[in-house]
């Protein structure tokens, strides 16, 4: 057991001090995002409104995510990562706690667009902050240290989320989710003010390269489009699911979604360590981890048990330690041939694109064809995205021996 702890915890070591800060700021920002995985059932039980209504409000959702990855990319090469991160920040715990006011459907749209479009400036920022910060030698393992933070922080915040229902209402999700985004933009100003930090990874580039011009991103990027589909599912569709078929409670569904961060953080580094040291290619390890979570999604069809949902939840999350980490370093490290910010806001926004389409399309479908007919689609669609990388794998591989 001694010697199984020390080499967890040297799997984290060589990591910089800002990369450590920065784990933290997101580790404060995600502890307070509880309100996105409960959204909508919010807008279902508590305001009351239609399946198809939640679709389109999810859609605005994705449409403010999208405009705000594009905007995030176009700022940070313009002003900086910095500066966009702390108004980002700022300027998003105001607008959360401000939502809890809305309460008709177009206010509801505006309002949940606008967040959106302020909250997601900051993704584009923090990768290339994260790159700036990170030696060539860590990008992966730094990558895999902030989505330690992003699901700690979701592992907690679902669970106190749930709790905060029970015992208060929704109105105090709002609260604290902007509260906590006041929280990390003060410890930012503090720990990462750029006349403190160090930079270790200045990428120079005097005539850089349109991503728009990378076929192979492009083609990347569509999978990434077609895998968050599927992942965002269980940030909307199966909380309905798991309250309608499976009669879960708000509290229940707060500590099945909080496992799926526990796993994350206990096995993640671990697991990304031993891969990254493995002689698979990246997109073929993102291949790997798009089959798994076509399967968590079709697994469920399998049985009423409702211990599936447990299965269905081990599986979704061992897909995604596989595919996002490796996702994430695959497009950092074709960044470093053109505008960083560019490259980043394009794979800040092929998830965003899912934001528009699969919230809404996943909703629409249960609607009309019921859940397990859904389910059967969504995995046929995770089956899409594993062949585009299968087959982009096999033809980068080819042009590198070609060379």
């Amino acid at each position: 057991m001694k010697t199984l702890f020390n080499n967890y915890l040297n799997t984290f070591k060589g990591l910089s001090i800002e990369i450590w800060w920065l784990a933290l700021i997101t580790l404060i920002n995600r502890a307070g995002t509880m309100v996105i995985p409960f959204l909508s059932l919010y807008l279902k039980e508590d305001l009351h409104f239609t399946v198809g209504d939640v679709g389109w409000i999810m859609s605005a959702y994705g449409l403010g995510s999208v405009a705000g990855s594009w905007l995030g990319g176009k700022l940070t090469d313009q002003i900086g990562y910095y500066k966009v991160m702390v108004r980002s920040l700022l300027s998003t715990g105001i607008l959360f706690i401000a939502m809890q006011f809305l309460n008709t459907f177009t206010s509801i749209c505006i309002g949940i667009f606008l967040v959106m479009l302020v909250a997601d400036t900051f993704r584009p920022a923090m990768f290339v902050a994260l790159n700036a910060y990170s030696k060539p030698e860590n990008k992966i393992r730094s990558l895999t240290l902030i989505r330690l933070a992003i699901n700690l922080g979701f592992s907690a915040g679902p669970a106190i989320g749930g709790l905060i229902i029970t015992g208060l209402s929704y109105s105090g999700l709002f609260w604290v989710d902007g509260i906590t985004c006041i929280v990390a933009t003060f410890v930012m100003i503090k720990v990462l003010n750029p006349k403190k930090a160090k930079v270790l990874d200045t990428i120079e580039n005097d005539n850089p390269d349109s991503a728009y011009n990378d076929k192979a991103f492009l083609v990347f990027l569509i999978a990434m489009a077609l895998f968050g589909i599927v992942f965002l599912q269980y940030f909307s569709t199966i909380t309905i699911y798991y309250k309608d078929v499976h009669i879960l409670s708000e509290l229940e569904i707060g500590l099945l979604l909080g496992l799926n961060g526990f796993i994350i953080f206990i096995f993640e580094m671990p697991l990304i360590k031993w891969l990254e040291d493995s002689r698979h290619t990246k997109l073929g390890l993102m291949f790997a981890g798009a089959v798994l979570t076509g399967l968590s999604l079709l697994v469920l069809n399998l049985t009423s048990w409702t211990g599936v949902l447990v299965v269905g939840m081990l599986l979704m999350t061992f897909g995604e330690m596989v595919a996002f980490p490796f996702s994430n370093a695959f497009a950092v490290e074709r960044a470093k041939k053109g505008n960083q910010g560019e490259y980043m806001a394009l794979y800040s926004m092929s998830f965003s694109i899912a934001h528009i389409f699969g919230h809404n399309a996943g909703l629409q479908m249960t609607g009309k064809l019921g859940y397990d007919s859904t389910w059967y689609i969504i995995t046929a669609i995770a089956f899409v995205c594993a062949l585009i990388l299968f087959t982009l794998n096999n033809r980068l591989k080819a042009k590198k021996l070609n060379v």
